[in-house]
């Protein structure tokens, strides 16, 4: 009959796949998807004489592990969500945890920048070696097909850069502060991660995966939470270029004035511990390893409290070259 819509057959025909087709569609390679079916990561496709048959299911399942490999899952971590939901786990609210974990963690907006503005920008041609750097860095990212522009994640981070070299900073020591820098943030956002998830992440997580109530709820205590950690870092790091700002002046305009006060000997000093810790530690690791214990235990307190130990442990001087 004429202007009939599409019949049954066309309509089937229109949502199967060949592998290849499927391939093209989802951009996995022929290889990738049938591993994916070797590992149980894509049902089972109809079989239709000695050819096999996909449907959209399995381009939308292609998808979703493209994406959760994205954010950093590995195949076996993919496999369990994806058995929770063919055994009728909703899978809702860990994929909505997903996306707020790996969503922005700033209201910061990426830019681009063109190598001439990056030239201005340095006060000249910079090398080839100092473009490399910064794209190793992430300070910038190569753009496809486009050799003369680059991604800029973080204009706030260039522009310090620009800043620090327009006032007599080498290159070459910017990246490496930058690299020192990054390797104690990311231990600040480790330790914070693992406070966190341990006093209130901890009972959202408890079954693999979590429920889609629980994933729901800890996705919104992502939301508020994620504040927080640049907002304690904020308020330390002031505190702390307060402190030591005034030291390094002090340092430079007073001779007798040290940089880093406290006494001068590299001398091991006994530190007396009460005999009831003392019996704890013993019991718990043995009497030959307790000089150990202790040892590893204190360097683990200071490296998770550096920045509020460094804050707090000397009073800021009210002035500057005090005399006596």
């Amino acid at each position: 009959m004429s202007g009939a819509g599409p019949s049954a057959a066309t309509t089937r025909s229109a949502a199967e796949y060949r592998i290849e087709d499927l391939a093209h569609a989802s951009g996995a390679t022929v290889r990738t998807i049938r591993a994916y079916q070797d590992r149980g990561l894509l049902p089972t496709p109809e079989r239709r004489g000695r050819a096999n048959v996909y449907r959209d299911t399995h381009l939308a399942r292609l998808r979703q592990i493209a994406d959760l490999l994205d954010r950093g899952y590995t195949l076996a971590s993919i496999k369990e969500l994806l058995e929770a939901w063919d055994a009728g786990r909703g899978l809702g609210g860990v994929l909505g945890l997903v996306a707020e974990v790996h969503g922005p963690w700033t209201d910061e907006q990426a830019d681009r920048i063109t190598l001439d503005e990056l030239h201005a920008k340095f006060g000249g041609v910079q090398g080839d070696q100092a473009v490399a750097e910064a794209v190793e860095l992430g300070v910038l990212e190569r753009i496809p097909g486009r050799e003369d522009e680059f991604l800029v994640p973080s204009p706030q981070e260039l522009s310090v850069a620009v800043e620090l070299h327009a006032a007599g900073v080498p290159l070459i020591a910017i990246s490496g502060h930058l690299r020192e820098l990054r390797g104690q943030v990311e231990h600040i956002a480790s330790r914070f991660l693992e406070f966190t998830t341990e006093h209130v992440f901890a009972r959202y997580l408890g079954h693999r995966p979590p429920t889609d109530a629980d994933a729901a709820e800890a996705a919104s205590l992502v939301r508020r939470l994620r504040p927080l950690a640049q907002q304690t870092v904020d308020a330390e790091l002031a505190r702390a270029m307060r402190t030591f700002a005034t030291r390094h002046l002090q340092h430079h305009l007073c001779a007798d004035t040290p940089l880093t006060p406290g006494p001068s000997t590299s001398e091991p000093r006994s530190v007396p511990l009460p005999p009831e810790t003392m019996q704890a530690v013993q019991r718990l690791v043995g009497p030959q390893n307790v000089a150990a214990f202790v040892a590893a235990a204190t360097e683990r307190e200071v490296h998770a409290r550096t920045l509020d130990a460094l804050a707090t442990s000397h009073h800021e001087s009210g002035r500057i070259c005090q005399n006596d």
